[in-house]
């Protein structure tokens, strides 16, 4: 017999008490293998999971009552005007007899973070809008896109039609909302519909079973937790804790939400009686050892063959060239982080070594090392001496909206092409974009940075300015093709020196970011530094692959630049010559030409 503990939740998170509970004997396996550790916690686990939450409180991680309540009003209305436009457009469009028209049903169903239970405060909320076979998606984006319009509560309409996954995003009653849709081939629609049905996606289209993905993958991945409640403070704390360190972005090419959900999953899994703090720790102590491409795997695939694709490296040989496969638990199954690319990916496994030190002090109670050590955002600007600066333009602050929309889209692929430049060690594209200093009297600009190191070569001359035309020209073709494209719309790339940095950004930013730097060294060098001891003292089980040296890498801070040309001697710290060649940054758009890349955004 061996024992865990329950650790019982107010609806806030709050633990109020804990007490042993009696097993069988054979365990529950949860996933594809064995647990590494059944342990319950000990007395000071408990005492640092209080800690964690308390601080992912100070972070505005949990919602009040009040905010809830106005979400389920929100979701309450907004279900009411899916159910009466389907019912109308039935009646009145598609002359159903009234008793037909009297069932017909409909509704929304949520997913995302919001349906995992892992929402901070002012977060969106992903939903799904269920037909039944007789509406279309062209009805969707038209009659109920109007009927949208018409609502006094919402604001910042707008629809992405032609997206991988259509979506119609707004904000209805100041929450943003970002709203797909599926047609089921039903005649109705019932209230207890239980979307983990495979059967569900019997003859419909490929739009349709990406949607309906989304809301199968998170019931998926409640259904394979062994505690729903420690799971969702472990999230709730990666999530925050990749957001600050600039790794929480799916379109260009880090992790999303439900990919940061299944690492966490799995841990749980491997940890099944584990509390929070202790799973923040495995969970970083796995994945800093993790082999990738070796994938991430919930449960074993299912056999289901409704003739949709699913992830499978033996039989689609484009499958073979991902690099941090996370494989969606429903059918069809998929690669969640199919933008990942090599530095990105390079980026995160730093971060995972970086915070496998802090935790390792966090969890033995080395003075001076606590949660908000973990929590600091990351100091990107002093980590590099040369950068590319991407600036995106228009002529309203509407177009630049739809304008930096595509061009975030199409980042992964510069970063994909300047990873295959046997010069470039690597390329760090950071999510947080800026507005520039000055302003332009008729246009408005984000601003993006990637920042460089390059191998340390002898006489390094490296010139990227091809590398960077054909980015800008297949964004513009990209523009054209999806008649995106309007006057005004352009992109320039630049390269910039740390020291240059004062042109682009506000000082504050830049103190905060050295400060950040200062502090972040001094944590790490007060850190444990060899966590070999703990590691080894884990095996992993079969099909956890174990990872190279765990030890926390130092980044050299050399690096080079983009659309120029670099002298670099021996000795890093002389000083480089660099010559800019000069940028067509305001090349116009091609009408002809085809996008090879395939968008999974």
């Amino acid at each position: 017999m061996w024992n865990t503990y329950s650790l019982h939740h107010t609806s806030s998170g709050n633990i109020l008490q804990s007490k042993p509970v009696v097993q069988n004997e054979q365990p529950k396996t949860f996933g594809m293998t064995s647990a590494i550790s059944l342990a319950g916690p000990k007395p000071f686990d408990i005492q640092k999971t209080t800690e964690l939450e308390e601080t992912l409180k100070a972070h505005g991680c949990f919602e009040s009552d009040d905010e809830m309540k106005h979400r389920l009003e929100v979701l309450s209305k907004l279900n009411d005007l899916v159910k009466d436009w389907i019912r109308d457009l039935s009646e009145n469009v598609k002359k159903l007899p009234a008793s037909v028209v009297e069932n017909v049903g409909g509704k929304i169903h949520t997913f995302g973070s919001y349906r995992l239970g892992v929402h901070n405060k002012g977060a969106d909320i992903d939903a799904l809008c269920i037909a039944p076979r007789h509406m279309d998606r062209s009805d969707y984006f038209t009659s109920f896109f109007e009927l949208l319009k018409e609502q006094s509560e919402v604001t910042e309409l707008r629809a992405v039609e032609e997206a991988f996954v259509p979506v119609i995003k707004m904000k209805f009653s100041c929450i943003e909302i970002d709203m797909l849709f599926a047609r089921l081939a039903l005649k109705e629609i019932p209230e207890d519909l239980d979307l983990r049905d495979d059967n569900l996606l019997k003859n419909l289209d490929p739009k349709c079973v990406r949607s309906l993905n989304g809301c199968r993958v998170t019931d998926e991945i409640l259904r394979l937790v062994p505690n729903k409640e420690t799971f969702r403070l472990a999230l709730r704390a990666i999530k925050l804790w990749a957001k600050r360190q600039g790794i929480y972005s799916n379109v260009l090419g880090y992790l999303g939400g439900v990919s940061w959900a299944m690492l966490v999953a799995r841990t749980c899994q491997l940890y099944p009686n584990a509390v929070a703090a202790t799973l923040v720790h495995k969970f970083f102590l796995v994945f800093s050892k993790w082999e990738w491409p070796q994938p991430i795997l919930l449960k074993q695939p299912d056999n289901t063959d409704l003739g949709f694709p699913v992830w499978d490296p033996r039989v689609n040989p484009s499958d073979r060239s991902h690099v941090m496969p996370i494989i969606t638990p429903a059918y069809p199954q998929q690669n969640s982080t199919f933008n990942v690319t090599i530095s990105t990916r390079t980026v995160m496994q730093e971060a995972f070594r970086n915070a496998l030190a802090l935790t390792e002090d966090i969890m033995i109670g080395r003075p001076g090392i606590t949660w908000e050590n973990l929590f600091e955002p990351s100091s990107f600007f002093f980590k590099y001496r040369h950068f590319v600066v991407l600036l995106a333009s228009a002529l309203t602050q509407d177009n630049l909206l739809e304008w930096v929309g595509l061009v975030e889209s199409k980042i992964r692929i510069l970063i994909q092409t300047l990873d295959k430049n046997s010069l470039i060690k690597l390329a760090h594209i950071s999510p947080e974009q800026f507005e520039p200093l000055e302003s332009e009297k008729d246009s408005v600009t984000t601003i993006w940075f990637i920042g460089l190191e390059f191998e340390k070569t002898e006489n390094l001359s490296i010139d990227l300015t091809f590398d960077i035309q054909n980015f800008i020209e297949l964004v513009h073709m990209s523009a054209v093709q999806q008649q995106k494209f309007k006057e005004g719309m352009k992109i320039d790339a630049k390269h910039v020196r740390r020291k240059e940095l004062v042109k682009y950004l506000p000082m504050s930013v830049l103190q905060r970011h050295k400060k950040l730097a200062v502090s972040s060294s001094t944590s790490l060098n007060s850190s444990t530094g060899d966590i070999h001891h703990s590691q080894s003292a884990t095996t992993l089980p079969s099909g956890t692959p174990p990872g190279g040296d765990a030890k926390i890498r130092k980044r050299s801070s050399d690096a080079s630049l983009p659309t120029l040309t670099t002298k670099r001697e021996r000795n890093d710290s002389a000083s480089n010559d660099v010559f800019v060649t000069p940028n067509s940054s305001e090349s116009q758009p091609m009408a002809n030409g085809t996008d090879h890349q395939s968008e999974r955004v």
